[in-house]
Parts: C-alpha cells; sequence; structure tokens
C-alpha cells in the first residue's frame, strides 16, 4: 500500500472533506489497546476512545479476527434473508441486556437508533408529543436533532419536527399528559457536560409514563454496553425504561447501533414498520457478537467498577481538581486555577500525548476511555496532572 505523506494527508482532507469537524492537529494511523499512534510514530494514552466507542480497546485481536472470518464468508446481504451471524448476534444481545427487553431492531448509528424509538412510540400510543430534557443530545437527524436539548444543535434547524418539547429535567414527570407519546432520556447527559439525571427523577418520570400511557426511552448510546459498570444504566434502582437505544461501543468501533424493546412494544410492530437496509448486517453483527463475548469473557465490567473507583480516587485527591461527576467510565471533571476551561487543559494534555475531551460545559473535561483500561494507564494520566 502506497505511504501518502502527512501533509498531503492533511491537505486532501482539508480539500475534498466538507469542514463539518473542528479537527485535532494529529494523524492517528494505528490503535493498540489503550493507545494510538500518530504518523510520525508518537504514542498517546486515549482516555476520549474515538467518542466513548472503542470500548474492547483499539483493534483487539477477537475484532480484527471476527470481521476477518467474516468477510471471508459474506460481506452483506440484507435483512430479507435469515444470517446466522446475526441470529448470534441478536440473540445475545438480548440475553446481556436481560428482562424485560424482548426483541432488538439493528440499525447503524446512535441517530437512527433514537428516530426509530421515537417512530415506534409515536405508532404504538398513536400521539405525537415527545418530551426531552434541556442539555440532552440525541443525535443529528431531524428527529433526533429536534430532540436535542443543547440550545446550540437545534439552533441550525430550519423546520424542527413537530411534537418535540424540551423540559427542565426536574420538570419532565410533571410534564407527561394524555398528548404524550414518549418521554426520551440521556440519564447521564454526556454532551451536556457529564450531567446525571437523579434516580428519583426517572423513577418520576418512569410512574408518569406509566399513568399516562406513555412509553419512556433511555439514551443509552454512550451510557450503555458497560460504561457505567452494568452492561445498560436501565434497572437502575429498579427503573426500567419501555426502550433503550445503543450505540458508540456496541461493535467497538465497527458502525452499529440497536434498538431494545420490551415485549409490550414488541407485539405491536408489525412487518414493515421500520426498516434499515446496512443495519444488521453480517460484518456489524460479527462485531456485535465478538464485543458481547469479550466483555463477558475478559470480565471487562468488573475492570470498569474497579479501575473507575481507582480514577476517581486519584483524581479527587489532586488539588486542581474540584468536582468529579458522572459514573463508571463516562466521568467529567472540573479543575481549578489555571484549568478552568477544558479546552485548554486537553490542549496542553495532548502536548503530553494524552488525549481526552470536552462538552458544551466549557468547564468540563470528559473522560470515556476504553473499558479495558488499567490502573497503570490512570497512574500515568495522574502524574501527567500532578506535574502540569
Amino acid at each position: 500500500m502506497q505511504e501518502i505523506p502527512i501533509a498531503s494527508t492533511r491537505s486532501d482532507e482539508d480539500r475534498y472533506q466538507l469542514k463539518t469537524y473542528a479537527k485535532w492537529p494529529l494523524t492517528l494511523e494505528r490503535g493498540e489497546g489503550c493507545y494510538v499512534f500518530d504518523s510520525d510514530g508518537n504514542r498517546y494514552l486515549d482516555l476520549y476512545g474515538g467518542h466513548a466507542v472503542v470500548v474492547t480497546g483499539h483493534c483487539h485481536p477477537r475484532i480484527v479476527r471476527a470481521i476477518k472470518e467474516q468477510a471471508e464468508q459474506l460481506i452483506f446481504y440484507s435483512n430479507v434473508v435469515y444470517n446466522s451471524t446475526r441470529s448470534r448476534a441478536v440473540r445475545k444481545l438480548v440475553e446481556h441486556a436481560g428482562p424485560p427487553y424482548h426483541q432488538v431492531f439493528l440499525a447503524n448509528s446512535g441517530s437512527e437508533a433514537n428516530e426509530n424509538a421515537i417512530k415506534l412510540a409515536r405508532a404504538h400510543t398513536a400521539r405525537t408529543e415527545v418530551i426531552s430534557l434541556e442539555d440532552s443530545f440525541h443525535g443529528r437527524t431531524y428527529g433526533s436533532l429536534s430532540a436535542t436539548g443543547i440550545p446550540s444543535y437545534p439552533a441550525y434547524l430550519n423546520t424542527p419536527v413537530p411534537g418535540h418539547r424540551i423540559v427542565p429535567a426536574k420538570d419532565a414527570a410533571t410534564a407527561v399528559s394524555e398528548k404524550t407519546a414518549a418521554v426520551l432520556v440521556e440519564p447521564i447527559q454526556s454532551l451536556g457536560g457529564i450531567k446525571p439525571v437523579p434516580v428519583e427523577w426517572l423513577a418520576e418520570m418512569r410512574q408518569a409514563c406509566t399513568d399516562h400511557g406513555a412509553l419512556l426511552i433511555f439514551d443509552e448510546v454512550q451510557l450503555g454496553v458497560g460504561r457505567t459498570g452494568r452492561f445498560l444504566y436501565s434497572g437502575i434502582n429498579g427503573v426500567y425504561p419501555d426502550m433503550v437505544t445503543l450505540a458508540k461501543g456496541i461493535a467497538s468501533g465497527f458502525p452499529a447501533a440497536a434498538l431494545l424493546v420490551t415485549e409490550a412494544v414488541a407485539v405491536r410492530v408489525k412487518s414493515g414498520d421500520l426498516g434499515t437496509t446496512f443495519g444488521g448486517g453480517p460484518l456489524a453483527c460479527a462485531c456485535i457478537e465478538a464485543t458481547l463475548d469479550i466483555l463477558r469473557d475478559e470480565q471487562i465490567l468488573d475492570n470498569v467498577r474497579h479501575v473507575s473507583g481507582y480514577l476517581k480516587k486519584a483524581l479527587e485527591a489532586l488539588d486542581i481538581v474540584e468536582e468529579v461527576r458522572g459514573a463508571g467510565l463516562l466521568l467529567g471533571v472540573r479543575f481549578s486555577s489555571p484549568w478552568q476551561e477544558a479546552k485548554n487543559l486537553q490542549k496542553a494534555l495532548m502536548g503530553k500525548r494524552i488525549l481526552t475531551g470536552t462538552s458544551h460545559d466549557p468547564s468540563i473535561l470528559r473522560l470515556m476511555p476504553p473499558l479495558i483500561i488499567s490502573e497503570a494507564d490512570v497512574e500515568s494520566f495522574i502524574q501527567v496532572l500532578r506535574d502540569l
């Protein structure tokens, strides 16, 4: 394969790709575990995880093998046929999710999963109103963007999808009425600044939806697949939504998403109600299956619980840290002077070859590393913070 010089790589992307992302000044070419390598061979500790995506680490050997073996068998055929890889993937996904989740619809992205959840809720209830929360983020397609509660995102919609209503999280339960089809909730608002919705408010939303015949949807696009130390955030303190959306880490970096539904929702879905060409393709399903097997076989959830506790304790012991919030390995950190602006600290850490994320809250640095991160990886990060 012909190597393209770094200058050409960047100039070609800048010239031929729409400028929809403010890119970091990095050209990454390789990944392994919790590390990525740039075109000069420099190694970076990845606490961003490709935006909470690389749950099993970069290029996990079992993911690479799953892609290779499936590509040699069948790269693609649509859902018009049965496929053994898809059959295993959906069975394992429902088994990992556990009751009350009964069936799954496979899609390609978190936005698409949320769009389909909204469609099903409106069809199921014969209502149109969808309530979502301030500071939430649900995607960039029209319906999911219309449900997004970060003001800067819906601002560029010329024609928001009708029927969406965005309210403060504390008011969501009282906002539910006989007009409401669903309440769509990101239980920990990641892009909004790692803002957990109090569990008691989630319970109130659950009860309000039950009382008024509406459906409760948890957007676990970033929370799900083990990131909080649970496979699903659903079920926390006995609060179970009617539908759960998943994406990001569900296939360890291969584009994939899923919508989990309870039996009460599933029995109302008819052939033709939902559709997708590429959702549930064999390659995606091979990666979903391999990801689920790795989570089980390598006890990844135990690692999340252990290392996240170690990380939080180490961060809270630093004089420059004012607050640590979130759950598992979806953490937001607020720093004191001179690092009140998270983007400045992000830049400084990148100079030390550590990748992190920011959020809509300019004071919050986001940490979303691969779920295989070790104590040694954490300690190297903490030492850099001590030396800044």
